[in-house]
């Protein structure tokens, strides 16, 4: 991807000016995609196993597949993205609750220059980053965000259209996407922004007389918010309600705008604006090289003042650091990234200083949003606190920056630094349970009109193969070197395939969708004892991506009981993970599974750098 650090340069390109010129998600072939499906899953499985998923898929490939794949053909002649609606579906129709089963979240990353922790400056250094984010978002309403691209192919950037004024909205059977962005070209966009505070919600228009309010004046805005909740009880905490099962939440909605219809102008407020600003009174920061209490934070903190619905709710705790909670339906965490390391450069640039007037225009108040509440909604805002607090207590975080090499010496090496982790990840999973790790790992499919992602099933045979070798006694160096480079080999040629359209996963997704649409039988393909072995239906052991090279990262739930979640990013001089795990299964532990992998990490570049590669 080309470097986010130049996205504030002026640009002749436009940021949506090729949106009408990529090219359709294509359709992968079906024998081809079926035969990569039994070379990911020929590994995990006895003889016996595999020879009856052989049997399975040649059924389906020479019966119901056919039909299926002619189906989704013509989905795909009429539609410029076949999977979009399905992909978001996927997120809408879940029921459990977004904020810690879905939305992504971490600390954002300004403690590492100008910023470092500091009591008593978390107002002003909010109201210069928000500034900053107004300045994005104008950047994105008149497109003068310079479009990403992969080398000189331009990526589809539709999805920053989601980042701002964007908010998801419960529904039964499944929630809604609301986005009120527009471009200066589409017309007006709401500006205004939403404060919570001790579980109290505040607005404040973010634009006078079309100009954006300048750091002063946000400061001034934000001081009033605080002064009101210093001076008074807490506030109902309504936004607790975003943290429930998804079907619960859109009751207690449905209620709330049963009791008083003022109160849906509320919710529309909230839904509507730029994106929430959250004033914490916590001090989550731990250290540079360890960032695990503020990702923890960012994750599992006050219910009370983060809606979790929003596509981006802006952290700011009392010992003057930041962190982010995002829903992750509308968009991927690359458009996160893009943002907050924009956000990082600018303020770097600066020193972390704002270095225009200090004059404050007269400006209205900040209102505060009151919403009407029953018996029943103050119940519904309890249960929500209660079942939140009970299942946040579940979910173990670690991050931890493994300091002793970096990008730098990878490359050295002439490898490729994210299939070098991603292979030290199968190794630590090895070596731990001594069965290979199912891994899905995100692929870019941003070439293509709309594209989100393919899995890139990192559970290679190969790197089965070069994981037997590392810990088996007899095997030399010699031995080791060759596997582990038939294993960067294999990695690296199928991510590069799942990046132009010719991944599995994403088609068998469809030919499924296709069957459920028609209320055809769900084929036996998906009910296969190797299906769900090998990750297939939401069930990989390890769920990861490369959030970047910049000084971004964030943290996921695992997608399975007994799994991991791993983020990591990686920079010259270091690697940063972030691990999460839940307590509740005996089985995994977040911390011994990071000490793994940096013990992994150090065999890899050891192995590497006595080798003649």
């Amino acid at each position: 991807m080309a470097d986010m650090a130049d996205q504030s340069k002026s640009s002749a390109e436009r940021t949506f000016q090729y949106q009408d010129h990529l090219p359709p998600l294509p359709v992968a072939d079906l024998h081809e995609s079926l035969q990569k499906y039994l070379e990911s899953v020929k590994h995990l499985a006895s003889e016996e196993e595999f020879e009856a998923t052989v049997n399975t898929v040649r059924k389906f490939e020479e019966g119901i597949g056919k039909e299926l794949h002619h189906k989704l053909q013509q989905r795909a002649n009429s539609r410029r993205n076949w999977l979009e609606e399905w992909w978001l579906d996927g997120y809408l129709e879940l029921r459990v609750p977004s904020q810690l089963y879905v939305n992504f979240a971490g600390p954002t990353p300004y403690l590492e220059h100008c910023w470092p922790p500091a009591e008593g400056v978390e107002l002003h250094r909010t109201s210069i980053g928000t500034w900053h984010a107004l300045q994005y978002w104008d950047m994105i309403r008149n497109e003068r965000l310079p479009p990403q691209k992969a080398g000189k192919t331009p990526l589809d950037m539709d999805q920053f259209r989601m980042l701002f004024n964007t908010c998801k909205v419960p529904g039964v059977p499944k929630d809604t996407i609301q986005c009120y962005f527009k471009t200066v070209s589409e017309g007006a966009c709401p500006s205004h922004l939403v404060v919570m505070c001790r579980g109290r919600i505040f607005t404040f228009d973010g634009v006078c007389n079309g100009e954006i309010l300048t750091p002063p004046e946000l400061f001034r805005q934000l001081s009033y918010v605080k002064a009101q909740c210093e001076n008074s009880s807490e506030g109902a905490g309504v936004a607790a309600l975003t943290t429930e099962e998804r079907t619960q939440w859109a009751k207690a909605r449905e209620n709330l705008v049963n009791i008083d219809p003022h109160n849906e102008d509320l919710l529309e407020i909230i839904q509507s604006s730029l994106f929430v600003i959250s004033l914490d009174e916590t001090k989550p920061y731990s250290s540079p090289d360890n960032y695990t209490n503020m990702t923890l934070e960012a994750m599992v903190g006050d219910p009370t003042i983060r809606w979790g619905d929003k596509s981006y709710n802006s952290l700011a705790y009392a010992d003057g650091t930041f962190g982010s909670n995002c829903d992750h339906s509308p968009y991927d965490a690359m458009v996160l990234v893009s943002f907050c390391w924009y956000v990082d450069q600018q303020l770097r640039a600066a020193g972390g200083k704002w270095k225009g007037p200090d004059t404050v225009r007269p400006l209205p108040l900040p209102e505060e949003l009151v919403f009407t509440l029953d018996s029943k909604a103050q119940s519904d805002i309890s249960q929500a606190k209660q079942q939140y607090l009970e299942t946040t207590r579940d979910l173990q975080i670690v991050c931890y920056a493994f300091t002793a090499f970096g990008k730098a010496a990878i490359k050295q090496k002439k490898l490729h630094p994210d299939t070098f982790i991603q292979l030290a990840m199968q190794l630590a999973y090895y070596r731990l349970y001594r069965e290979p790790g199912t891994c899905y790992e995100t692929a870019m499919t941003r070439k293509f009109y709309h594209g989100r992602t393919e899995t890139m099933r990192s559970c290679t045979a190969e790197a089965l193969d070069w994981c037997q070798a590392m810990v088996h006694p007899s095997c030399d160096s010699n031995t080791r070197r060759k596997a582990m480079l038939l294993a960067f080999n294999k990695h690296n040629k199928l991510m590069a395939e799942a990046q132009e359209g010719k991944g599995f996963d994403r088609l068998l997704l469809g030919l499924y969708m296709i069957a459920k649409e028609e209320g055809l039988p769900i084929p036996e393909l998906y009910k296969d004892l190797l299906y769900t072995k090998s990750g297939g239906g939401g069930n990989f052991v390890l769920s990861s991506s490369l959030v970047g090279y910049t000084t971004v990262l964030g943290a996921v739930a695992p997608m399975v009981n007994h799994g991991y979640g791993v983020f990591y990013r990686i920079r010259d001089d270091r690697l940063v993970f972030s691990v999460s795990a839940w307590k509740s299964c005996r089985r995994t532990d977040a911390a011994t599974y990071f000490n793994n992998l940096s013990s992994s990490l150090h065999e890899m570049l050891h192995l590497a750098t006595t080798a003649q590669l």
